[in-house]
């Protein structure tokens, strides 16, 4: 080996992955209009050309955000549901806790407001996000929920409905921690929250026969 060569040098297979991880942290932080790809290059240490070797448009950095960054937790959603032998109400104590996890301690919870309030303006990243990630959560949660009642384990009604009301109380604490904590507002603790609310919800959702 050349004494003078690099101790370490970035595989240039590990480019786009950085890449990736830094559009997330700046997304997060910017919105999508604000971002630039000079502030991802420079979040990712590589030059601006650098990126046009793997992403043609922002919107091309950002489905592969969803893709690589965000989505593998969906799909660990889809996993634990189809792994999970006993009761409903388990299963949603352990996936509420996994999401509560995830978005606590990870810049997701600023995509999430980045889209919820860039989606006028840019309606392809609501669309990749609700494709890729909302519909393929919402979908494995009604899915779980469907199965439930046919076991007599929830009370009749729409299993759609049901899952929507299971995520909702995370989505609206997500937002108000990135929209007024930052001006001082007392933010929530995410898994608390959801403990709470999950524990609550089961106890309007379960049969009698389930709750005992």
């Amino acid at each position: 080996m050349d004494a003078g060569a690099p101790k370490f040098r970035r595989r240039k297979a590990d480019r786009p992955a950085e890449i990736v991880q830094a559009a997330l942290s700046v997304f997060a932080e910017k919105g999508f209009a604000a971002a630039k790809l000079d502030d991802i290059a420079r979040e990712a240490g590589v030059s601006k050309g650098a990126i046009y070797l793997y992403f043609e448009t922002k919107e091309d950095i950002f489905r592969a955000v969803v893709g690589q960054a965000i989505a593998p937790n969906v799909g660990m959603i889809r996993a634990m549901a189809a792994a999970h032998p006993g009761p409903l109400a388990d299963l949603l104590r352990n996936v509420t806790a996994h999401v509560a996890g995830v978005v606590a301690h990870t810049p997701l919870g600023g995509v999430l407001k980045m889209v919820v309030g860039e989606a006028r303006n840019f309606p392809e990243i609501a669309r990749v996000w609700h494709d890729e990630l909302v519909s393929q959560a919402l979908g494995a949660v009604t899915e779980a929920i469907a199965a439930a009642q046919a076991r007599g384990e929830v009370k009749p009604g729409d299993p759609r409905m049901y899952g929507l009301q299971l995520i909702s109380p995370l989505l609206v604490a997500v937002l108000w921690r990135e929209t007024f904590v930052p001006v001082g507002a007392e933010p929530f603790d995410l898994p608390a929250l959801m403990k709470q609310h999950i524990d609550t919800l089961l106890c309007g959702m379960l049969t009698e026969g389930a709750r005992a």
